[in-house]
């Protein structure tokens, strides 16, 4: 600039500060010009939306119950083996089993029951003495084989029960057979 002209603006500056521009104005100018770092950081950051939040949950939920169900359609499908669980349990399964001879064949029904009762007598006195023995873990592992060659009896039992009746069948077939 010229000498002049600087010199003319000292000497009148107070003319020239006497209007001031308008508040709103800072403000429509910062919105021209380029965002800053801080404001750059503030859109990287992601927020989100309560409606976004409550949508994915709910397809969580979904999701885990579907899956729930499969499980439990699954576990439908296989029988629970109560056998396993309470081996009293497998006897009496067993011994139900083995009164549906005693329709048919009575004699043999009598036989496999006076074996087992035998048997139970047997318990029923270990049971007795239990409470009053000096050894009463080598009573309990008494108790327990006898139930186990209870159980075991009556499988085979039932397994004679079985040939005889496939026996049966084989002849029943050959008969229609002639």
């Amino acid at each position: 600039m010229s000498k002049r002209l600087e010199d003319f603006m000292k000497m009148n500056r107070e003319e020239f500060d006497d209007l001031e521009p308008s508040a709103d104005l800072w403000s429509r100018i910062e919105k021209h010009l380029p965002p800053q770092e801080s404001e750059l950081k503030k859109r990287e950051t992601k927020t989100f939306s309560l409606g976004f939040v409550l949508r994915v949950a709910a397809s969580v939920i979904v999701i885990m119950g579907i899956g729930f169900a499969a499980y439990l359609h699954r576990q439908e499908k296989k029988p629970i083996d109560l056998a396993a669980i309470n081996p009293l349990y497998a006897q009496q399964t067993k011994r139900t089993e083995l009164k549906s001879i005693s329709k048919t064949d009575p004699a043999l029904y009598k036989e496999f029951s006076s074996e087992i009762a035998k048997m139970d007598s047997t318990y029923k006195k270990l049971n007795s003495d239990l409470a009053n023995s000096p050894n009463q873990e080598r009573v309990l592992r008494a108790m327990i084989r006898n139930l186990q060659v209870q159980t075991q009896v009556l499988t085979q039992q039932l397994n004679v029960i079985e040939q005889l009746n496939k026996s049966k069948k084989e002849q029943n077939n050959e008969i229609k057979n002639i």
